[in-house]
């Protein structure tokens, strides 16, 4: 077996001052898209390091992270500062804190470039463009959402400019027309109110034709499909909506709700979706029911933020809730559903619960051991034809307290390999497979890499950042792509002063500037 290396790519991103839709709750919230499958033979061989063309202080880069197959890198930096519009507009311009930009960086024979600079048609002060993004298999679909952003449009294409209803948020779409690229849609809710904040949660189909938006903190006490998005009586229930494209056209096709609704469970706060765009999950990591496993009794409120997941799936245009899924081992405070992925194909889908306690390491250990606070775990389920059953139980093989395993997953495309990062691991290893058991660098953060073979998963390989600092948080989001082997992991919190490519990473005078760290 070849060993892993590392490659790195640092832009800026935004310090843990201010406001930040992910510190209303624990900073676990990451944003994931997983790409097509590598084979489970191709291990990663080379490295680079690169940074943004702008690297500011407190940008945060690498809050979000996505790859495509095609050989696209999309980073999201969230707190990026310029008033520029558009695509490759100036990045010079620091007058609108936190209005956020997305980088765009291509593969090329020898080296990774940045091939665009992305901003919002209607930039903001506070309205977080590219806290969450997600790229179509083909590279040619970018989705981005800017969580704050105010206005009370609904819709498609609706009015931008008014800032009347605050932290309702919306996604843009972006395309990219041989090289070029350009905003397809600007796209709100159907029933657009004040904190929602839609676009929390993002994930588009293989082709880029289906959008699934979660909103978080959406209102309706609603049940089922295509129920009455007027009712405001379930507050924080949440929401996710389905878009559709058709040529350069958007329509909202779904406007789904659970089942059941519980006050502040946030449904739909994580999503992930299908290739073929039929299938996708909803997280609702603070379910309060102590059921346990598949279609449970979600009426109960016996176990606070325990946390769940729901499947549904899509007949034509019809979608339908298919199982609502719990932990094995429910209990409150897991949040189980902090974090959701799902397969190509989508019969497998990996589960994280950065709040679950145990100390068993690796798969299939003792899930009734709590001694372990927030050490973390990741839960695989596999459906054969409608069902839905656990497949695996799985920790890290350094399980402690307040690592939290399972702040982020991604499956590939044919689900055989899994990656889990661990944002508050402490190891001050770097690069690949170094010591597990250095615990001098707080909150520097790992990722671990598992592959599946007849239905049995093992751990493969332990990945650190090139440059582990205490604080970094390294996993906060996480990417996987196509044929390549790429795995992209975000730090968010990494202090790098270097721009562009190749730049040192050993300088730290660029606070919470942010990194990706690349794994070819």
């Amino acid at each position: 077996m070849r060993g892993w290396c590392v490659a790195v790519v640092i832009v800026t991103a935004c310090g843990r001052s201010g406001f930040d839709p992910v510190h209303d709750v624990p900073l676990d919230d990451v944003r994931v898209h997983y790409d097509v499958a590598i084979d489970s033979n191709v291990l990663p061989r080379t490295a680079l390091y690169v940074k943004a063309s702008n690297t500011g202080q407190s940008d945060r880069f690498g809050q979000s992270i996505a790859l495509s197959a095609s050989g696209l890198l999309a980073v999201g930096a969230f707190q990026e500062a310029s008033a520029a519009t558009g695509v490759d507009g100036s990045q010079t311009d620091n007058s609108k804190f936190g209005a956020g930009a997305v980088y765009l960086f291509t593969r090329g024979s020898s080296t990774w470039t940045q091939a665009a600079y992305i901003k919002a048609s209607n930039p903001d002060v506070t309205d977080q463009f590219g806290f969450t993004l997600a790229l179509s298999n083909d590279g040619h679909t970018l989705a981005v959402n800017a969580p704050l952003e105010a206005s009370n449009a609904t819709g498609i294409d609706g009015s931008q400019t008014n800032n009347d209803a605050a932290a309702s948020g919306a996604v843009y779409v972006f395309t990219d027309a041989g090289g070029s690229w350009i905003q397809q849609a600007y796209i709100k809710a159907s029933n657009t109110d004040i904190s929602d904040q839609f676009g929390h949660a993002l994930a588009l189909s293989s082709d880029g034709n289906t959008l699934v938006v979660g909103a978080r903190k959406e209102d309706s006490g609603a049940a089922g499909v295509g129920a009455n998005q007027t009712d405001n009586s379930v507050t924080d229930s949440g929401a996710v909506y389905v878009f559709t494209r058709v040529g350069t056209t958007w329509s909202q096709q779904a406007y789904i709700k659970p089942l059941t609704q519980t006050a502040g469970t946030e449904f739909g706060r994580n999503v992930a979706v299908s290739d073929d765009g039929n299938t996708f999950v909803a997280s609702a990591p603070y379910d309060i029911s102590n059921a346990v496993g598949i279609n449970g009794d979600p009426t109960n409120t016996l176990a606070g933020a325990s946390g769940a997941a729901y499947v549904f799936t899509r007949a034509g245009s019809t979608w339908s809730q298919q199982t609502y899924i719990k932990a094995s081992n429910t209990n409150a405070g897991d949040i189980f559903g902090c974090n959701v992925s799902i397969s190509g194909d989508g019969s497998t889908i990996a589960v994280g619960a950065y709040g679950e306690a145990s100390s068993a390491t690796s798969i299939g250990g003792d899930q009734l051991d709590n001694s372990a606070m927030d050490a973390g775990a990741v839960y695989v389920f596999a459906r054969t034809g409608a069902t839905w059953m656990q497949e695996a139980y799985v920790k890290s093989p350094n399980a402690e307290t307040d690592d939290r395993f399972g702040s982020a997953t991604a499956l590939t495309r044919d689900g055989n390999k899994l990656v889990v990062s661990a944002r508050a691991e402490d190891s001050a290893a770097t690069g690949i497979d170094g010591a597990q058991n250095d615990n001098s660098a707080t909150a520097a953060g790992a990722a671990y890499v598992y592959t599946r073979s007849a239905g049995q998963w093992t751990f493969g390989s332990y990945l650190k950042a090139t440059n582990t600092g205490a604080s970094d948080d390294f996993g906060f989001s996480i990417a996987v792509a196509a044929v390549s082997g790429t795995i992209a992991v975000g730090a968010p919190y990494e202090d790098g002063a270097a721009t562009g490519v190749g730049g040192d990473g050993s300088d730290d005078a660029a606070m919470h500037s942010g990194a990706a760290y690349v794994f070819e």
